[in-house]
């Protein structure tokens, strides 16, 4: 089985090195590293080459566009995505590739995070933000739904839903659509003990939270009603 790792990236070369540097020390090494430049304007597209990786540019501005880029190039069976502000722990790819390989019916699979900047007081606040976030998303699909800095997809899933995810809107929630897409074809399970390194930056003032709320809104809306829970469907079949 052929491993591709996906990294969408927009003026993020620094934390984009540390994330490249934790990928080579990887218990089962990936078969490729795809990093898409998102019109940087900084080193990253530099960074990425001399880490090893393959660049992609994607000039259309948004992370729907960069990571759909990814994912239509990645050339494995499986393709797993993080963030340029992500350290994955040594076994996260070993450890992804036998949770898929194990279970035929999960078309992908997404797992927690801890935070590995900031006050070491206040690390302890990912269980909120991941938990809050869960728990809105689980509401509005009726089922797990991916994290975008530590999820995978098998290959054959993507190309099952690439033209109908919004990957040509910027204000999508990319990791929320592709939940809804995927939800329909089958099962998104849980990377249990799989714990990705992250950045607190998006719990730092002036970091863009609103505007993630936003776009989980927004996404939402383009779901409804279509992509109501099965529960809440018929709850509404039986007010009528």
């Amino acid at each position: 089985m052929r491993l591709s790792v996906v990294i969408p990236v927009r003026n993020d070369a620094e934390l984009l090195a540390r994330c490249l540097s934790a990928l080579r020390p990887q218990t089962r090494p990936a078969d490729e590293v795809i990093v898409v430049d998102n019109a940087s304007s900084d080193a990253s597209a530099a960074v990425a080459a001399d880490g090893g990786a393959r660049v992609l540019s994607c000039p259309e501005p948004g992370i729907p566009a960069a990571a759909a880029a990814g994912y239509d190039a990645a050339g494995g069976d499986l393709i797993l995505r993080l963030d340029a502000d992500c350290i994955p722990p040594r076994t996260w790819i070993q450890d992804t590739e036998r949770l898929l390989s194990r279970s035929p019916g999960m078309v992908a699979a997404t797992g927690w995070a801890r935070f590995v900047d900031g006050p070491g007081a206040l690390r302890w606040t990912v269980d909120l933000y991941l938990g809050a976030y869960t728990i809105a998303a689980w509401t509005a699909l009726g089922h797990r739904p991916l994290f975008g800095s530590n999820m995978a997809l098998r290959a054959d899933a993507w190309r099952a839903v690439r033209t109908e995810v919004h990957r040509h809107d910027a204000e999508t929630h990319d990791d929320l659509d592709l939940s809804f897409h995927l939800g329909r074809i089958g099962a998104i399970g849980r990377l249990t003990g799989v714990r990705m390194g992250i950045s607190m930056r998006p719990l730092r003032p002036g970091s863009g939270l609103r505007r993630r709320v936003r776009r989980g809104l927004h996404t939402v809306t383009l779901h409804w009603p279509e992509d109501l829970p099965p529960w809440r469907r018929r709850r509404l079949r039986e007010l009528r």
